[in-house]
């Protein structure tokens, strides 16, 4: 009686082991997937030699992929020196999990 109340119990802390070292080996994941989005998104070009359009690669085995397009703004915004573009990122990494970004910069007029 004593050896099934054992392993019942050690199959409950297996299971619980189990499912930690996913977890963990998913926030790894993520934060590895962040980091390498952070530094993409970092050496895009300044807003004022921003171009339109897409553009893929890939660092340190994830895939990316970034689309700038123009923002669609309400048509009660008052004119001014910058038009809003949409910047929207995806990285993905090898194993399957992908993250995406979606942020907005002002570039100077002409620019874009």
């Amino acid at each position: 009686m004593a050896l099934a109340i054992i392993a019942a119990v050690l199959s409950s802390i297996g299971a619980v082991i189990g499912t930690t070292a996913r977890g963990t080996r998913a926030i790894d994941q993520r934060l590895a997937l962040t980091g390498a989005a952070e530094t993409v998104l970092a050496s895009l070009p300044a807003r004022n030699a921003q171009q339109l359009g897409r553009q893929a690669g890939e660092l340190a085995g994830h895939r990316w992929r970034i689309d700038v397009a123009p923002m669609n703004a309400p048509a009660d915004v008052p004119e001014g020196r910058f038009v809003p573009v949409v910047v929207n990122m995806r990285m993905q990494a090898v194993s399957g999990p992908a993250i995406q970004v979606t942020t907005v910069r002002l570039v100077p007029k002409g620019a874009e």
